[in-house]
């Protein structure tokens, strides 16, 4: 596939797609089309995700003053005449913070993180408020937030989402008093994954999963985040079809995503034990295509994967920094399983990139730079064919296994 066709599948796919929306299922049904173009064939699987119907969000204070709010999914409703509590500034985790916060409406700073939410149960808040975006923008979009199933255990309390300058301006206020109000109906609806296989000539018991989310966030067209990372996958496709593998490869295209990986979780939960011992690497690619950028590689790995990759990079002449971490994407369920994974993105630099918001577009994204992580990417799987003995142990070291715990709640986060 040549870089100018690559460019236009991303065109293509450059729509609003969000989790268990017929958009999202659009888009599988235009991939598994793509797919069968190419001489494939590909399934569409569905799982079952929440959905939620807001039918009232609302937050005002004592002093008249109405705030535009949008609501979190699976969080507590609220009684029809709303809540009514003071409010409290929890600026931070820090324990003097349960003094004052206990049965009141906190807004907190950042991302809900399971710490700051335990936090507020801990402090008997009876409701909170975050926000996000610049503190300039009086009209950024409000994304819909949810209240993940890990929280689920700690209980669950009444939540909304704001913009930034409004919670500046709220704290300003500092009103004695706030009514929440948040009247929904979760409901289960479907969200899609995409797979394809090209069995291999050789050694057709060693599998390789490629994955890459093409589900979008509320607002955004997501061409950068990710249907970069899904038309690569479509090139790298594309190219093994003509270019037969000694190893199997197997493309997985992941919906929602953006919901908590919730479609590699689901992939990797119905792999009976067999299955899941015949997979020897996941290759995972989320986000790419930013002309002012740098690329990246984050292994989930032993170190003799990063020299391998970094060896490769230096005979081909492509600069990448190559890390050993964990990374917040579809890698993950994997490797909680044992499964070693590497992770190709290209990162914008400064503000010429942006993920989660309106202005994620193709404004920012560059044919050549597309293609140029995509060589990369395609080089890379290429060798791993014409090893006789599979060159990636598989395993994971303990550090990583920790903070792979960690990130799926298994082990307490410290924090100070």
């Amino acid at each position: 596939m040549d870089q100018k066709k690559m460019y236009q599948l991303l065109e293509k796919m450059s729509v609003t797609r969000i989790s268990g929306s017929k958009e999202e299922l659009d888009c599988a049904t235009w991939l598994k089309g793509e797919v069968e173009q190419m001489g494939g064939e590909a399934s569409i699987i569905p799982f079952q995700v929440s959905q939620t119907e807001f039918q009232e969000v609302s937050l005002s204070t004592c002093n008249g003053q109405q705030y535009e709010v949008t609501g979190y999914r699976c969080s507590l409703d609220t009684e029809t005449v709303g809540l009514e509590a003071p409010f409290y500034y929890m600026d931070s985790i820090h324990p003097i913070h349960n003094i004052y916060a206990k049965g009141k409406i906190a807004l907190v700073n950042g991302y809900l993180r399971k710490p700051t939410y335990e936090a507020l149960i801990k402090a008997g808040a009876v409701g909170f408020i975050t926000y996000d975006g610049d503190v300039y923008d009086e009209q950024a979009d409000i994304d819909v937030r949810e209240l993940r199933e890990p929280f689920f255990e700690l209980g669950k309390l009444p939540g909304v989402h704001m913009r930034t300058i409004d919670a500046m301006h709220l704290v300003e206020e500092n009103p004695k008093m706030v009514r929440l109000t948040l009247l929904k109906e979760e409901k289960m609806v479907n969200s899609h994954n995409v797979i394809s296989e090209i069995k291999g000539s050789i050694y057709a018991d060693e599998v390789i999963v490629y994955t890459a989310h093409y589900d979008s966030v509320l607002f955004s067209k997501g061409a950068y985040d990710n249907g970069a990372g899904s038309v690569i996958l479509l090139g790298l496709y594309d190219y093994f079809m003509h270019h037969r593998p000694t190893r199997t490869m197997r493309f997985v295209w992941c919906g929602s995503e953006e919901r908590g990986l919730l479609g590699s979780k689901y992939y990797v939960s119905q792999l009976s034990k067999e299955n899941l011992e015949t997979i020897v690497l996941n290759v995972n690619v989320d986000v790419a295509g930013a002309i002012l950028g740098k690329d990246s590689s984050v292994v989930l790995g032993n170190e003799a994967l990063m020299h391998m990759i970094t060896y490769l990079a230096k005979e081909v002449g492509f600069p990448i920094d190559v890390t050993q971490d964990i990374y917040s994407s579809d890698c993950i369920p994997f490797a909680d399983q044992g499964i070693p994974s590497v992770n190709f993105m290209r990162f914008g630099v400064g503000n010429s990139a942006h993920i989660h918001n309106r202005y994620d577009t193709m404004h920012f994204i560059g044919e050549n730079a597309l293609y140029h992580t995509y060589s990369f990417i395609e080089t890379f799987s290429e060798r791993l064919q014409h090893y006789q003995v599979f060159p990636i142990d598989r395993e994971i070291p303990e550090k990583i296994k920790d903070k792979v715990d960690k990130y799926l709640f298994k082990k307490t986060e410290q924090t100070k």
